[in-house]
């Protein structure tokens, strides 16, 4: 994995949570079913059976990949259309080409992330560049997607590209955990991400056998998604390993038991013996302030109200979320 690495990580700033705050215990652990995504491309549904009181204001995440292709296989997505919410693209491997109808886009590969906010709405397409199409190659990445206000869904759309070394780089107090801070915050360290629904995202790397336990918004949720690797996830030392998603208690509901609550620290840890090709455990630690409104969601329009979806399916049909340029370079 060349996202973003350094060779002695006891060179950055150690963070940890302190000695009084309680640990958040893991309410579940699922598994993401695997399959196909725009023109073919693997993915793994992170979030899929996960009850959205868990998940606000998240909605869904697709790993994709990783998968290493052979000359003329790598694919992306057709041009589709976005309203409503934020789609958050971070590279692993490889390389994909970005483009709106109004115009934005670029190009993000090893460690970098595409910011998408799309508000009252564009169209919008996804590709590998022709490069990786004629030579094949390792793609494997993430796609995220956070939901806006009621308040901001109908903001004019925006891109932030934020590059790998752009990120806020941390570690745990031996060295044995490498923390790339890609939006929010961390124990006061803040990563380039800016982000209208307030939010904290996370490439966690763990050496085997190395633990982090990390000091966590109380008014935020938690959830650990394992890219790579095996481990466990919380004090009570609950197994985890690719695929699989750990929900942790706390700032989810606005009802929650004692038990649900938790507290201010979240901890994983890596087993000793990982897969062969796998070195390390990576994970995706993600926390947020649940929005708690009403949502709306089908397919690419994530909205408060039905009224409101299907205003967003007419825009799209009278061609008021854009059209595709007549030369795009992509996808044709």
């Amino acid at each position: 994995m060349p996202a973003v690495t350094v060779e002695n990580p006891l060179t950055l700033p150690r963070v940890a949570a302190r000695a009084d705050a309680a640990p958040r215990p893991v309410l579940a652990v699922t598994t993401a079913p695997q399959g196909f995504e725009g023109e073919g491309f693997p993915v793994r549904r992170a979030f899929a059976g996960i009850n959205y009181k868990y998940l606000d204001p998240f909605i869904m995440m697709d790993q994709m990949g990783e998968v290493e292709y052979a000359p003329g296989e790598p694919k992306g997505t057709p041009w589709h259309p976005h309203r409503g919410f934020e789609t958050v693209t971070y590279i692993v491997d490889g390389t994909f080409d970005h483009q709106d109808s109004q115009g934005g886009g670029g190009t993000i590969t090893n460690g970098d992330t595409q910011w998408m906010t799309a508000g009252s709405g564009l169209l919008h397409i996804e590709a590998p560049p022709e490069s990786l199409v004629v030579s094949g190659g390792l793609f494997h990445g993430l796609q995220l997607w956070v939901n806006l206000p009621a308040a901001d869904k109908m903001m004019a759309p925006r891109y932030q590209d934020i590059r790998g070394g752009q990120v806020q780089l941390l570690t745990s107090p031996d060295g044995g955990a490498l923390l790339r801070v890609i939006a929010g915050e961390l124990d006061g360290h803040e990563g380039p991400g800016i982000t209208h629904t307030p939010i904290t995202m996370i490439h966690a790397t763990l050496r085997p056998g190395a633990e982090i336990t990390l000091p966590w918004r109380e008014d935020f949720n938690g959830l650990a998604y394992v890219m790579a690797g095996r481990g466990t996830a919380g004090a009570e030392r609950r197994p985890i390993h690719l695929g699989q998603t750990a929900v942790f208690g706390g700032g989810g509901t606005s009802r929650a038991s004692e038990a649900e609550r938790g507290g201010g620290s979240l901890t994983v840890k890596a087993d000793e013996k990982q897969d062969a090709h796998t070195p390390d455990l990576e994970v995706v630690l993600l926390g947020g302030r649940p929005i708690r409104e009403p949502m709306a969601h089908y397919g690419p329009f994530v909205m408060n109200t039905q009224a409101e979806l299907r205003q967003a399916f007419e825009d799209f049909q009278a061609g008021r979320l854009g059209t595709v340029p007549a030369v795009h370079g992509m996808g044709e």
